[in-house]
């Protein structure tokens, strides 16, 4: 059993919980998408350094979300991620926080092994999350239509502003 760090957990309720009273410089540092892994020991999810977007850094440094989220996926390895997810239907706007298991064809069978055991121990601490992913490749992500279907099919029109 994985032991989820305290940073985990916190930055899981910052994203889950969306301030209206948020000044800018708050939503600015605002996650957008992280990348949580094991520790070197294997006993705790951890949240992997360096691996975030920013709210505040679309538009500036990170022109599309999606595709920066995909690539900082490692190609030989598994990881938890949430990506929070904004997109239009054809009736309104929403966002969505996605729990997003990466464990790509490439990874060690050990490894997705691990990770795919601690799956449940991660969504009994993120309450709450309507859609959960298992990815197994970049065949299935990359096109953000795949996201699209998994937050509301057919009536979703586009994702991160960017048509569907």
């Amino acid at each position: 059993m994985h032991i989820l760090t305290d940073d985990v957990i916190t930055v899981f309720n910052e994203m889950k919980v969306r301030k209206l009273q948020a000044n800018e410089d708050e939503k600015k540092k605002r996650k957008k998408a992280v990348l949580f892994c094991l520790s070197e020991d294997k006993k705790h999810i951890i949240l992997e350094e360096g691996q975030e977007i920013l709210t505040g850094d679309v538009g500036v440094t990170v022109q599309d979300p999606y595709l920066h989220f995909v690539k900082m996926l490692p190609p030989d390895d598994c990881r938890y991620a949430l990506y929070d997810a904004t997109y239009e239907t054809k009736e309104t706007k929403k966002e969505d926080l996605v729990f997003i298991f990466w464990a790509p064809d490439g990874a060690p069978l050990k490894s997705k092994m691990i990770y795919a055991s601690s799956k449940d121990a991660i969504k009994k601490k993120f309450t709450g999350i309507k859609h959960e992913w298992q990815v197994n490749g970049l065949e299935d992500i990359k096109d953000r239509r795949t996201l699209a279907d998994k937050l509301g099919g057919s009536s979703v029109v586009t994702l991160e502003g960017s048509p569907i």
